[in-house]
This record gives C-alpha cells, sequence and structure tokens, in this order.
C-alpha cells in the first residue's frame, strides 16, 4: 500500500512535469512561427541568391559595355551567404529590406570562387508575393523627392 501510493506521487509529480515540458514546447513552437512569419523577418534565401545574381550580372552587362565587350555569356553561380545586418525601408510607399553581408560567388568558365561583401536593396511587392532587386538611381537624393529607385523584376518560385 505505501509503494503504491509512492508511485502514485510519483507518477502525478512526472505527469506534471511532462505537461510544463509540453507547454513550454507549444508556447517556443507558436513563438518561432510568429517570428518566421512577423513582416520583420527578410525575404527567402532563394530571393537573396536571385537578387546577388542579377545584381552580378548587371554589373559585368555595364563594364561590358563600358570597355565595349561583348556581354558576359551564362549565370554567375552565387552561394554562402551570410547575411550580417537587415533592416527595413520605405521605398515609393512600400516595405524595401537593405541586407548586407557576405557571399561567395563564381563567373561562368571561371574555376575562382570570390569571397565579396554585398550591399542590397530588395523592394516587396504590393501583394507582398514577389521581390524586386532595387537599386538607387542617383548617388545624391533629391531632398524634394526622396531617394528614386531603379527596380528590376526577380524570378517568381
Amino acid at each position: 500500500m505505501v509503494h503504491d501510493q509512492h508511485d502514485q506521487m510519483l507518477m502525478s509529480g512526472f505527469g506534471r512535469c511532462l505537461r510544463g515540458l509540453v507547454r513550454c514546447l507549444i508556447s517556443l513552437l507558436i513563438a518561432f512561427g510568429l517570428v518566421s512569419c512577423s513582416p520583420g523577418s527578410g525575404p527567402p534565401r532563394s530571393v537573396v541568391l536571385d537578387a546577388l545574381t542579377l545584381q552580378i550580372e548587371l554589373t559585368q552587362t555595364s563594364i561590358a559595355q563600358s570597355l565595349d565587350l561583348p556581354p558576359m555569356s551564362g549565370h554567375p553561380k552565387v552561394s554562402r551567404v551570410r547575411i550580417e545586418e537587415q533592416g527595413t525601408i520605405k521605398m515609393d510607399g512600400r516595405r524595401g529590406m537593405h541586407l548586407q553581408g557576405q557571399f561567395d560567388w563564381q563567373l561562368p568558365g571561371d574555376r575562382f570562387q570570390v569571397d565579396s561583401p554585398f550591399d542590397l536593396y530588395l523592394e516587396q511587392g504590393e501583394k507582398q508575393q514577389s521581390w524586386r532587386l532595387a537599386q538607387p538611381a542617383d548617388a545624391v537624393a533629391d531632398p524634394d523627392k526622396g531617394q528614386q529607385w531603379l527596380t528590376y523584376p526577380l524570378p517568381l518560385r
């Protein structure tokens, strides 16, 4: 009889502990879900990869035109993106993101991979289902109009 009461006390203590652990885990999962879906979270990794690829292509095209060279064929390979800072900004009344960090990239046909810093601006679409690469139109913003942006669509996935 004493053993039965002792076993019941152990089981009720274990049950309370288990219920508390389950509640804690559920709270953590809900909190993680809210953070990952909140407007402060950044764009998906695929958007960042596409934007960096497009930024390299635009830069290479500009350099080729300046030097009167043929444009690059193929797409650069972008990998190992490390975002060090990110923040939200307003771009023409829409939500934008400013991302800074490091990434590895390689031009088509090149054997060398380069580790470079990046400074990337992304504009989120009206329905928040798409993103565009954004680049400042001028080095100096017009105080009357604010910063003007050139934007380039990214592939939908």
